[in-house]
């Protein structure tokens, strides 16, 4: 009788993912955890791939979705040329200069940043930067690296494919001009803004969205015609926003106020304190430059305790204009949808107590008094 013979070798453990160990090769310090409390201070080496100094925020909550990095360029420095088959979206923390970027073929065109620009590189458009400031630039790049190198497994191929991507970008002159056309868009009442460039993040016109919260205003804005967008939310002296949760990979970066952020696991419930589960809610104190990033189907809510309005950066797949199936089968109802009605949103009238009543301990201690309509703010539909 014929017998087949198994062999059964030892348990593995899980193997890193390409994107891990990739960033193991490039020879720069890899901070992992919820986030980091100011980008401007990290501890960066010298990178040989790209020039200057640099290190990957390996957040807790990107999960493969997204990948971060803080760069570092000298008085006069340039980052070396690249380009790449990943959409990559850079915020300007410190420093003036250009980027310059050049489509195949075509004619190269600048960006003059300063503090505060934001600009997206088209995919696999050749770009650096130079720093004509005469202090040190820092800059904060999101690319959607992860799944692009999980995907192929091969770097070569990543960085150094010659395909043009006409269709997002030609050469048209204007290109990276500011954008002025804002329109709200229907499926989830967001207001959604085109544009290519932002020369100041931290000054841009930001519309009413109060169903985030009390006096919050939010404006999407879709760039490079990439699936890797963002959003700039604002909120006013003594007041908070509504939690909720969504998918992975978002970035969070606070460019104005100080303040706080309460994240918890969804099977905790929508009062962690009450249930018992207070110990498990995870604390991130901000300020500017500082930079985090929720988990999968975490709740979280945000405070401002500072005596300005707070200002937040939020980069994220997440377009209107080329959605990922992946994130519209995760979205549902949204989260400008209460809980109770199939969304992923807290109302103020459901929160758990305690986050009130801290928050306002919070505020006697800054001196500032509270600044809550939470009628006002409430979602009927």
């Amino acid at each position: 009788m014929d017998s087949k013979v198994i062999k059964i070798g030892a348990a593995r453990p899980r193997s890193k993912t390409y994107y891990e160990r990739w960033m193991e090769s490039e020879g720069v310090p890899i901070i992992e955890g919820f986030g980091v409390t100011d980008v401007r201070n990290l501890t960066l080496k010298p990178w040989r791939r790209l020039g200057g100094e640099g290190a990957y925020l390996h957040l807790r909550g990107l999960e493969g979705i997204t990948g971060v990095y803080a760069g570092k360029l000298a008085p006069g420095a340039a980052t070396q040329p690249e380009r790449h088959l990943y959409e990559k979206i850079i915020y300007i923390l410190q420093g003036e200069g250009v980027a310059e970027i050049q489509q195949r073929d075509r004619v190269p065109q600048n960006i003059q940043w300063r503090s505060g620009s934001l600009f997206s590189p088209p995919m696999n458009t050749l770009h650096r930067l130079m720093n004509h400031s005469p202090e040190p630039a820092i800059y904060l790049a999101v690319t959607t690296a992860p799944m692009a190198l999980d995907n192929y497994h091969n770097e070569r191929f990543v960085f150094n494919s010659d395909f043009s991507f006409n269709e997002r970008y030609d050469g048209e002159q204007g290109y990276f001009e500011p954008g002025n056309e804002r329109y709200l868009a229907s499926n989830n009442r967001q207001w959604i803004w085109e544009t290519n460039f932002i020369p100041d993040a931290r000054v841009a016109a930001i519309d009413a969205q109060e169903q985030k919260g009390a006096g919050v205003n939010i404006t999407q804005f879709e760039i490079s015609n990439n699936t890797l967008i963002g959003h700039l939310a604002e909120w006013p002296v003594g007041r908070y926003h509504k939690a909720h949760f969504h998918g992975g990979g978002a970035v969070l970066v606070v460019l104005r106020s100080q303040g706080y952020s309460l994240m918890w696991a969804n099977h905790l419930g929508t009062r962690p304190y009450e249930n018992g589960f207070g110990a498990e809610v995870i604390r991130v104190d901000w300020m500017p430059g500082s930079v985090f990033s929720p988990p999968t189907n975490w709740f979280h809510q945000h405070f401002n305790t500072g005596a300005e309005p707070a200002l937040q950066l939020a980069l994220r797949c997440g377009s209107q204009k080329f959605p990922l199936g992946i994130r519209v089968a995760a979205i549902r109802a949204g989260v400008y949808t209460s809980v109770k009605m199939g969304g992923t949103l807290i109302e103020y009238d459901d929160e758990d107590p305690a986050i009130r009543r801290t928050y306002e301990k919070e505020l006697v201690v800054k001196g500032i008094a509270p600044n809550m309509d939470f009628d006002a703010a409430a979602n009927d539909d």
